[in-house]
């Protein structure tokens, strides 16, 4: 058996000191340093859908819309690039955010997992965010977590209809998320 080693853990500021002089992209998890991935045409074609639906209505107000180069700081030892970050509230840092009001992952399937669970966990613990959504990148489909007070509700939105966004001030519709991305409206399953 083989001596235990100790690992050292970075704290976000060793991260962003890291991260600037990085040839790729990392995120920062409970100190430990994981590399993205490139993605899909579908995910990139619905990030920059919701983002510009957001950016249309967030302009003139006081909200931000940031896309997923823009790193999210949830604690002191971890960090996230969402793929979509709306912050209203003053948040003056220039290479990260750490009071988003929404937040929206789009699903893949090397990300599902974590975005639904960790992802979701970390989240719910930045006071300042009112939403979490999910869009999924394989059909027609958005998940979305509303903070009401100290709890948190849950809706799923298939095929039509409309996710309602808190800051902006708006909804999303399937028909403009999805415009241009060539999806089923239900996920293909495995026959065995």
């Amino acid at each position: 058996m083989g001596a235990a080693r100790r690992v050292h853990l970075l704290s976000f500021e060793e991260y962003l000191a890291l991260e600037e002089k990085a040839r790729r992209k990392h995120e920062l998890v409970d100190g430990v340093l994981y590399a993205m991935a490139g993605a899909s045409s579908n995910h990139n074609l619905l990030v920059t859908n919701v983002a510009g639906l957001l950016w249309s209505r967030a302009r003139g107000g006081g909200c931000r819309v940031f896309s997923s180069d823009m790193k999210l700081r949830v604690d002191a030892f971890t960090s996230y690039y969402p793929d979509v970050m709306v912050v209203c509230e003053p948040d003056r840092a220039e290479y990260y955010k750490e009071r988003p009001c929404l937040l929206v992952e789009v699903l893949s399937s090397s990300t599902e997992a974590t975005d639904r669970r960790e992802k979701l966990a970390k989240y719910r613990q930045i006071p300042s965010l009112r939403a979490y959504v999910l869009i999924d990148s394989l059909s027609r489909r958005v998940e979305a977590y509303y903070r009401e007070g100290q709890h948190w509700l849950y809706l799923d939105v298939a095929g039509e209809g409309s996710v309602p966004i808190p800051c902006p001030e708006m909804s999303l519709n399937l028909d403009e998320i999805y415009e241009g991305v060539e999806v089923p409206y239900e996920r293909p399953t495995d026959e065995a």
